[in-house]
């Protein structure tokens, strides 16, 4: 069986780890015997018709090419070519409306509320509506925290601007600043083909509030605790079934985990934190390949 590990062209840009992780992998499962090729999803050279699977694993750049993306993604259904993770799901997780569906499901997300594009950016709204005196604003297809800004209060007005002419091409997401980001960080649950792996506390560097290791972001892994661990369970079980890969990011609020993303694209899988997380990893692979 011959397999595609989908990456894209400057798989270094975010820094030497992003890039080390898709080599270790590579690595370790050729020494297990797996025929794995690495290939850039949007090079035109590619035949992926030679291949029996591809695993997503780092398409980094989809957001910057969204329409070139959904466009790879219908080719790749249309060769009938089998994807990990599936390709319903890819589509569905490429687009952050789907916090508003994991919330209307009844299942705890950081509040969340809809720009959509070509409104008015009237930000007054969510503060009374959040209950708070800063927002978190993101475009609704993103990565990286790209156009991802924090707002004050205060500065509400000084925003509108840069905002509205965001809004001209894109939806956007508003949500309430969660302080628990740097009072205690942000958790980040590993599951393979719907099994626990590992966990890690992501902390942002001192005032910021961006947890990414190329924005100062520092990483600790970390048993992951008795009262989080179902709850991130429960939203792979539901929203994520036969999936090689979920990463569940939320914040602990009092002892509950909202959701801030549930990652079935293109997450880093932090596997060099864990002594077991590359064989289970494989393991799971193995058992949907079966």
């Amino acid at each position: 069986m011959k397999l595609a590990l989908v990456t894209y062209d400057a798989i270094t840009s975010y820094g030497s780890l992003s890039g080390a992780e898709d080599g270790l992998l590579l690595q370790y499962l050729s020494s297990k015997g797996l025929d794995i090729t690495p290939e850039v999803w949007d090079n035109p050279a590619v035949n992926w018709e030679q291949y029996d699977l591809a695993i997503f694993k780092s398409p980094w750049d989809y957001f910057d090419k969204f329409p070139a993306f959904r466009a790879w993604l219908d080719r790749i259904e249309t060769l009938g070519l089998r994807t990990l993770n599936p390709i319903g799901t890819i589509r569905w997780n490429s687009d952050k409306h789907y916090l508003l569906e994991v919330a209307q499901a009844g299942l705890p997300v950081v509040p969340t509320a809809l720009l959509k594009k070509g409104a008015r950016a009237q930000l007054e709204d969510f503060f009374t509506q959040f209950s708070t005196s800063k927002l978190i604003i993101k475009p609704s297809v993103s990565g990286g925290a790209k156009n991802t800004f924090i707002v004050p209060r205060e500065e509400a007005e000084q925003v509108v601007p840069k905002l509205e002419e965001l809004l001209a091409h894109e939806d956007f997401l508003v949500q309430p600043f969660m302080p628990q980001i740097q009072e205690e960080g942000e958790w980040s649950f590993l599951f393979f083909n719907g099994k626990y792996s590992h966990c890690l506390l992501k902390s942002a560097k001192s005032g910021d509030f961006r947890v990414q290791h190329f924005f100062g972001g520092t990483i600790h892994p970390q048993p992951a605790p008795a009262n989080l661990l179902p709850q991130a369970q429960k939203l792979v079980d539901q929203f994520a079934k036969g999936c090689l890969y979920a990463r569940v990011d939320g914040v602990a609020v009092g002892e509950e985990l909202q959701l801030m993303e549930l990652e079935l694209i293109e997450p880093f899988l932090f596997l060099h934190t864990h002594e077991h997380a590359l064989e289970n990893y494989y393991r799971a692979l193995k058992e949907l390949l079966n």
